[in-house]
């Protein structure tokens, strides 16, 4: 199999740089929901992350209109910024939720569902480490999706339990919309590694 990078490293660094920030995304949303505490600091600290990620971005943008010789195409290169930028907008997302809809403490689902988030930001991080080995990123995708499955029971059943057990209606609507945002989040991962996928297959 060929190498995806096969002329410009830069874009390798860049592109972990990027996951490097998802995960720190990712394991801040875990610290906050495990540790509960300080919430306002750590929501702020996510926001810098989305933030950094956000000129990430634009870096790479930047470097794909002024190279003549792309790594891998274009519109990839568009879809991956764009997926692994959902997912942290999906972090910070969840993670002013807390603030913005008062929960006084994060349910077991919730953080289960925040340390799938995690899992799989590390999964990811794993495989853009790996963009010039494809044979090795196969693993770290496949466990991406293993998350996803799981996650997907875990969502249903405790969106389940909130009505099951006669929760206050506001709880109800908090924790419901609280695991909506977690799941689109642990999704925009999947379809990341989904795009990933696909570059796999263009560079065999």
């Amino acid at each position: 199999m060929v190498r995806l990078i096969p002329r410009d490293e830069a874009f390798t660094e860049i592109f972990i740089r990027d996951g490097e920030n998802l995960l720190a995304a990712a394991r801040a949303l875990e610290e906050l929901v495990v540790k509960f505490d300080r919430i306002d600091e750590r929501v702020a600290a996510i926001q810098a992350l989305e933030h950094e990620g956000d000129e990430i971005d634009t870096e790479i943008a930047v470097r794909l209109e002024r190279a003549f010789i792309t790594p891998f195409d274009r519109e990839d290169i568009h879809e991956l910024t764009s997926r692994l930028d959902d997912v942290v907008d999906g972090i910070q997302e969840a993670a002013e939720m807390f603030v913005i809809y008062g929960i006084v403490e994060p349910t077991p689902e919730a953080r289960q569902l925040a340390g799938i988030i995690a899992g799989q930001g590390a999964e990811l991080l794993a495989a853009l480490r790996q963009l010039d080995k494809p044979e090795t990123m196969q693993a770290h995708l496949r466990e991406v999706h293993t998350l996803e499955n799981k996650a997907d029971g875990l969502s249903r059943a405790a969106i389940g339990r909130l009505f099951r057990e006669r929760m206050d209606p506001l709880d109800v609507i908090r924790f419901r919309d609280l695991y909506i945002a977690l799941e689109e989040t642990i999704d925009a991962a999947e379809d990341a590694a989904e795009v990933l996928e696909r570059i796999i297959a263009k560079g065999a």
